[in-house]
């Protein structure tokens, strides 16, 4: 009987402490919910889900702005771990050949004095499924689209073979403990943003994400605003796509120039 009276709501002590333990809650969800998120220069109330999604460190919704469906396919390039070996001796050679083409815009050894992308030492699976993406619409470019038509895909990958196998641009290594733009190292989660470092080289990479430092600058600008505008869909799932949406020009203009900036003083691609 002791006992039971001891939880009873006629006594005094029980009935302070639940009290309390209320009060305590609340005041704590409010410090939580409200006056935290507050503080920083980027809240705005957008609902009691929004908010209890920020505190706890998740997307509120996850791909914000996605259109894949309505955008339909964005790749017939099915990547396959075999596409990332570079090709023989012979398959480098007739590629180096075949690339006399690409000179004007890509360099003589694949690093670009224009606004197009560096291919030195580029993986061959993005070689690949970049030029089989033009050839079949999945990339818009006039002239891209009209050179890819005229090659085999014997071609394509002798292409690839040869850039593959020259040199990257003379870069420092990124690692993790340098001063690097947050969306680099960690991304954004509550954004659904991933780092970039994750997939484009450096630590580690992705079958199929290119290798981006030393690019020049304005091609990178380009390519994120063309995905950002739906103009570029030739990443599969839309991945880049639901990334860059939530990006802002201050954020692609910081992470184009860190990429552009890793190129040595005098390469090409160096930012100014």
């Amino acid at each position: 009987m002791r006992e039971q009276s001891l939880f009873s709501w006629s006594n005094r002590v029980f009935r302070r402490s639940v009290i309390a333990l209320a009060l305590f809650t609340v005041s704590m969800i409010l410090v939580g919910f409200v006056w935290l998120p507050s503080v920083h220069e980027d809240f705005t109330v957008q609902g009691l889900w929004a908010g209890l999604c920020r505190a706890a460190g998740v997307p509120a919704q996850w791909g914000s702005g996605a259109r894949t469906e309505e955008e339909g396919a964005s790749s017939k390039v099915v990547l396959v771990p075999s596409m990332a070996r570079v090709g023989t001796s012979a398959a480098v050679g007739r590629g180096a050949t075949l690339a006399l083409n690409c000179t004007m815009c890509h360099g003589v050894r694949g690093m670009s004095v224009s606004n197009s992308p560096n291919l030195a030492g580029q993986y061959p699976e993005v070689v690949i499924k970049q030029l089989e993406d033009y050839r079949s619409g999945h990339r818009s470019s006039p002239i891209m689209e009209a050179i890819v038509n005229a090659l085999s895909e014997q071609d394509v990958r002798d292409l690839a073979a040869y850039y593959a196998f020259l040199p990257k641009a003379r870069t420092a290594p990124t690692l993790y403990d340098e001063t690097l733009p947050a969306l680099v190292r960690v991304g954004d989660p509550l954004r659904n943003i991933a780092p970039c470092i994750s997939c484009h080289g450096g630590v580690d990479q992705k079958l199929g994400a290119p290798w981006l430092e030393g690019m020049p600058k304005q091609y990178l600008v380009d390519q994120l605003n063309a995905f950002a505008n739906g103009t570029r869909r030739n990443d599969p799932g839309a991945q880049m796509r639901n990334m860059v949406r939530e990006m802002t020009a201050a954020e692609i203009d910081e992470v184009a120039t860190f990429y552009a900036r890793k190129a040595s003083s005098g390469e090409p691609g160096a930012a100014p």
